[in-house]
């Protein structure tokens, strides 16, 4: 029997969102769709047992991006899905963010939140309705959670916000802000913008979480019509007994601990030593006795980390002061330098604290921008931000399994800060990458990213629009009300605090935000008070960054690729490229460049070497001329027939020398004055209106004038040659919108839209 289906349907701005459940995935806990128009999310959401021996809780948000929901077939060799891509990553952290802190502390039963896209439309962007989706499985689910969230995107369309904007009207709009909360506070924030206001981001984010209501509302709704009743979790928490008793053991050795400050490893060896001695004293019998009623060690662990929370905590509230000292307003020192690199062609270097980033510019040609193949309507990506985080850099070894979805994170989050200032393709026509080093780390590398590729990009002659800059921002909050929001935070901070609140811009306004909490939400006074405090933070570490390097070097460095741009018709693309690619990788190879060849017939010589680059150039630009009657012209026989020889006088354009033309002397056959190959000088005579070109090559040796080989190629047989490079036409470019001249495009020659 089929199962009965149950719909709900909210409008969210001017859209529609509508949830669906009870037709799909039956044994999960919880499944249901979510979608606006032909965009929809499926989403299930269970709970297991407790894992043995486990001291966290294992939630796990999955997102698979399956690109049959957009009618197309993965572009891998295996033609299927493989590892998520940076996309979907991205899609499956931006979930995680907002639903993490609404299950309760101390739950150990393993919870799997999987989500996959069932169809997309092009029009209407999927990471938004994961969120939903997401929180509408929990809540109808057996899994104990304290939700629901809603969540929305915000774009700015000339001065008006606009509520889950498309992918056309983001296109025209300086602010993409998604943000996710509860009925009363905000849960997370990730934001990319064109130096909007702080002001102005502020209200942004009221607006926002006005907007999401309505998902709180439905998602309430469904909970209470069709949700099923929650289990019982399994919790591990140490008791209110043990919690004391650690306490007042060792309060007083860690506020010594606190009253001298010292570096991140002298301060985690001190709490360590500090734990394990207490572990020992507290799970050890005493001598002739048994274990019985002693408590476990990860119960004396959890409790000897609540103490250091509480204390370090109350410290900052009550006296304002941080675990290295500083005050809540207060900047690590700072330090910086530029060409740290020879051979990249920009490096930066920025410390902060016990913090510190280098990051290395590679500059590029167009038709080495990145390909996507993913469910966005986005083709190609020209600049990319690469973050890498070794285990040296917090003093640890493990092994290097490649990138973690963090780091993928943190990347994205450096690359959507820049984006802005990046210069536009028309006029600075490079594929930008910028890989950022994290060589020591105490908190807020995302944001040492953006301050050390700033310098790195400056460093390399990239002319971006201005120089940015980026702060991690914390909050202590108490059950009283009472809360302090902390300038640059270290890792203590992050680890013990319920903030992470990254701001990244410029001096005139914001270009990237992401919020991460720990609690159940933070109201938008807290938010605009910590929007204020990292503005001040961010225009001060910039004054830092631009004593070192005050604006982009006037040339780029001597080993980085210069590119000069050409324009030939687009007819002669087709002659350019050749058979196959033939033409123009013949050109590069004899000439050492890289050349890019657009559909608007725009063509891109990149190159280290001068000379070579100019001779394409010359190359290039003779397909734009046109054959001119009375001019004279050097050209290679490419053709031989019983009336004469077709000589190409220009690239792609060629004309017929009639037989009665070759000689001042009769020619009795074509091949007793040229063969196949030789280059002969000829005058063009005559080019009839279908483009036919005459060619004499006895005007040349008796030294006619044009008039006077006018008048006599008038009088002579008819004939001609294919003008404007016919032969073989032109050829499109890649999807890309160019040809790279560099690929082979496995065989099957350029290819077309």
């Amino acid at each position: 029997m089929k199962p009965e289906s149950k719909r709900y349907t909210t409008t969210v701005g001017t859209r529609t969102v509508v949830f669906e459940t009870g037709k799909l995935a039956g044994q999960a806990g919880g499944a249901v769709t979510v979608g606006i128009n032909d965009a929809i999310i499926f989403a299930a959401a269970t709970m297991g047992d407790v894992r043995e021996g486990i001291d966290f809780f294992p939630l796990s948000v999955e997102y698979e991006e399956r690109l049959y929901a957009g009618g197309k077939i993965p572009g891998s060799f295996f033609r299927r899905e493989g590892r998520p891509g940076t996309e979907a990553i991205l899609t499956a952290r931006l979930t995680d963010r907002p639903l993490r802190p609404l299950f309760q502390n101390g739950m150990r039963n393993e919870v799997q939140v999987v989500m996959f896209s069932l169809s997309a439309d092009t029009e209407n962007p999927l990471d938004i309705l994961t969120i939903n989706a997401a929180s509408a499985a929990l809540m109808i689910s057996d899994i104990p959670w304290g939700g629901p969230v809603g969540a929305v995107r915000v774009g700015r369309i000339n001065g008006e916000f606009v509520i889950n904007p498309t992918f056309a009207e983001l296109d025209a709009s300086d602010l993409d802000l998604r943000i996710a909360g509860t009925r009363d506070a905000i849960l997370m924030v990730e934001c990319g913008a064109n130096e909007v206001p702080d002001d102005v981001m502020t209200q942004a984010l009221e607006f926002g979480h006005r907007s999401l209501q309505p998902l709180v509302d439905i998602q309430l709704t469904m909970q209470k019509e069709i949700g099923k009743a929650k289990r019982e979790p399994t919790l591990v928490l140490p008791s209110e007994e043990l919690t004391k008793l650690v306490f007042q053991r060792v309060g007083n050795a860690i506020r010594e601990l606190l009253d001298k400050p010292v570096s991140k490893k002298e301060f985690y060896e001190g709490m360590t030593t500090q734990k394990d001695t207490l572990v020992t004293e507290l799970t050890t019998p005493a001598e002739g006795a048994d274990s019985t009623g002693l408590p476990s060690a990860a119960h004396v662990r959890e409790a000897f980390d609540e103490a250091e929370k509480k204390i370090v905590r109350e410290r900052i509230l009550s006296e304002g002061t941080r675990p290295d000292g500083r005050k809540p307003t207060d900047i690590r020192p700072i330090w910086c330098e530029v060409g740290i690199s020879p051979r990249a062609h920009g490096s930066g270097l920025f410390t902060r604290g016990e913090t510190q980033v280098l990051s290395l510019v590679t500059l590029g040609t167009l038709g080495e921008a990145q390909e996507l193949d993913t469910l966005s309507p986005n083709e190609t990506k020209r600049y990319m931000h690469h973050y890498n985080f070794p285990p040296y850099s917090t003093g640890e070894v493990k092994p290097l399994r490649g990138q973690s979805r963090r780091e993928v994170g943190h990347g994205a989050l450096a690359e959507r800060a820049l984006e802005p200032v990046i210069p536009a393709e028309e006029s600075f026509p490079y594929t930008l990458r910028v890989v950022s080093e994290v060589l020591s780390s105490n908190g807020s590398t995302s944001m040492g990213s953006v301050c050390g590729s700033t310098l790195a990009l400056m460093d390399a002659g990239v002319p971006i629009k201005t120089p940015i800059a980026g702060v991690a921002m914390g909050l202590i909050t108490d059950e009283t009300g009472r809360y302090k929001i902390l300038t640059d935070i270290q890792g203590t901070e992050d680890h013990l605090g319920d903030m992470d609140f990254k701001v990244a811009g410029s001096s005139q306004g914001i270009t990237a935000l992401q919020m991460d909490i720990k609690i159940t939400g933070i109201s938008a006074q807290m938010m605009k008070e910590a929007m204020e405090q990292a503005r001040s933070a961010r225009l001060a570490i910039m004054s830092d960054m631009l004593a070192v390097i005050e604006q982009p070097r006037a040339e780029l460095k001597p080993h980085a690729p210069r590119i000069i741009t050409v324009k030939i018709p687009v007819e002669k693309i087709g002659a350019l490229i050749g058979p196959g690619g033939k033409n123009i990788r013949s050109l590069q190879e004899e000439t050492g460049t890289k050349i890019d060849v657009q559909e608007d017939g725009t063509v891109y010589i990149a190159s280290t070497e001068g000379t070579g680059a100019q001779i394409a150039q010359e190359r290039i630009e003779a397909l734009g001329e046109s054959a001119v009657v009375g001019n004279i012209y050097t050209g290679r026989v490419v053709r031989i027939t019983d009336f004469g020889a077709f000589v190409e006088i220009l690239p792609g354009v060629d004309g017929l020398v009639h037989i009665s033309q070759l000689d001042s002397e009769r020619v009795n056959k074509v091949e007793d004055v040229v063969s196949m190959g030789d280059e002969i000088t000829v005058m063009v005579t005559d080019i009839d209106p279908l483009g036919k070109i005459r060619l004499s090559r006895q005007a040349v040796l008796e030294g006619w004038t044009p008039e006077e080989a006018r008048e006599r190629d008038s009088r002579k047989p008819s004939g001609g040659g294919r003008g404007g490079g016919d032969r073989g036409g032109p050829r499109s470019g890649d999807r890309r919108g160019g040809f790279r001249g560099g690929d082979r495009d496995r065989g099957n020659g350029p290819r077309r839209n």
